[in-house]
């Protein structure tokens, strides 16, 4: 089995990306093709749906913090959903839940989207 897999699909109009393993030096490359291919494609509204991910390293953080800024600048954005305890700590330890946006639930991400949270 791979050290990790990716699924992506589109849930009314957000890009909704799901990695599920670990996002290590070993496999930060997937992970980062699979967020450049969406942004390439005009998706800019990007949900990381974190419920199978067990481990991000700084690389992976670091492929997040490179989109961002092309993100924001076409009025999208990344969102955070569903991370477990060990992924959130390492997200706030390095300061991620102070600059993107973290629900508890897709279904919560969801509704901030639509403007109703």
């Amino acid at each position: 089995m791979a050290d990790l897999s990716i699924q992506v699909k589109e849930v009314d109009g957000v890009a909704v990306l799901r990695p599920e393993g670990f996002i290590n030096a070993h496999t930060v490359r997937m992970f980062e093709d699979a967020l450049e291919k969406l942004v390439a494609q005009g998706r800019f509204t990007i949900l990381l749906d974190c419920r199978a991910l067990n481990y991000i390293s700084s690389a992976g953080l670091g492929a997040i913090m490179g989109l961002i800024e092309t993100v924001r600048e076409n009025g999208g954005d990344i969102l955070l959903c569903n991370l477990a305890e060990n992924v959130y700590a390492i997200f706030d330890t390095l300061g991620f839940t102070q600059l993107y946006r973290v629900f508890r639930s897709d279904a919560d991400a969801f509704e901030a989207l639509s403007g109703k949270a």
